[in-house]
């Protein structure tokens, strides 16, 4: 536990700061004010992109800059604008599919999607999220841009998405992951139903909460991180105070400073009580 309040607090979203209703709970808002109140930064770090942030920051009534894509973007909601973007390159879309449908071809094979950053996150979606005749979705979308696959990884993108239906995503992690070398591109999954993401080397959420806190003057030991999934362990880890949501995989907790005693409900509020 750090001793003094911290100067910046980063919540992931889903499985974290959000219930099943996509809402925050009223004891999390609350606390989030009192913490904002008393001059603390409160931001996202999440696996969405800007485009899926706002209404989530509309319950808190505000618009701080977040971290998103997990870590591929750093997205100042007051301006729409796009502070900091890293993009995979087309060659390393290209090896990196290669990879992928080798590693799954005796599981189903695999589709694929990308998110590209834009100029901004009220773009047309089919502009931004662009999937492979084959991707099958993980969750309802009906904006999306299909296009043929060697279109898709044809143009920069911040993140590959890489679905199979058939697997878990522990286990497409398991079977794609150690053929993708660090130097080619950072693997991580943030749910459990068949899909794993890809960025650029080094892209982490740490990434992007650090790029927020020497903004304000911050270092790790100033900042409190919440997180729930695998694609949260890399800002546990870096973060003065990593906590780990009651709900969150075990790996995730085994690099965790603290454990929630709830989920979302009120996990971060008892937390943060212990300053605010």
């Amino acid at each position: 536990m750090i001793a003094n309040p911290p100067l910046l607090i980063a919540s992931d979203v889903d499985g974290t700061l959000i219930d099943d209703r996509e809402r925050i709970p009223l004891k999390v808002r609350n606390a989030i004010r009192r913490a904002v109140s008393a001059g603390t930064v409160f931001a996202l770090a999440t696996g969405r992109p800007p485009r899926w942030i706002h209404p989530v920051l509309s319950q808190l009534e505000l618009k701080p800059v977040c971290v998103c894509a997990n870590g591929a973007i750093v997205y100042d909601a007051a301006t729409d604008t796009m502070l900091d973007v890293c993009n995979l390159s087309p060659a390393d879309l290209k090896t990196i599919v290669g990879i992928a449908e080798a590693a799954l071809a005796a599981h189903g094979g695999a589709g694929f999607a990308v998110e590209r950053a834009g100029e901004s996150a009220w773009a047309p979606e089919k502009e931004l999220f662009l999937v492979s005749p084959t991707y099958v979705p993980a969750w309802f979308s009906e904006d999306n841009g299909m296009v043929p696959l060697d279109e898709l990884i044809g143009q920069p993108a911040i993140k590959l998405l890489v679905r199979n239906e058939h697997l878990s995503s522990a286990d497409i992690y398991e079977l794609v992951a150690p053929h993708i070398p660090p130097e080619l591109a950072h693997v991580t999954f943030s749910v459990p139903d068949g899909l794993i993401e890809v960025a650029a080397p080094g892209v982490t959420k740490a990434r992007g909460v650090e790029f927020l806190a020497s903004r304000i003057g911050a270092g790790p030991s100033d900042v409190i991180v919440f997180g729930d999934m695998p694609n949260d362990i890399e800002m546990l880890q870096w973060a003065g105070h990593g906590v780990a949501m009651a709900n969150a995989v075990p790996e995730l907790k085994a690099v965790a400073d603290e454990i929630t005693r709830s989920n979302n409900e009120g996990g971060i509020a008892d937390v943060l009580e212990h300053w605010f």
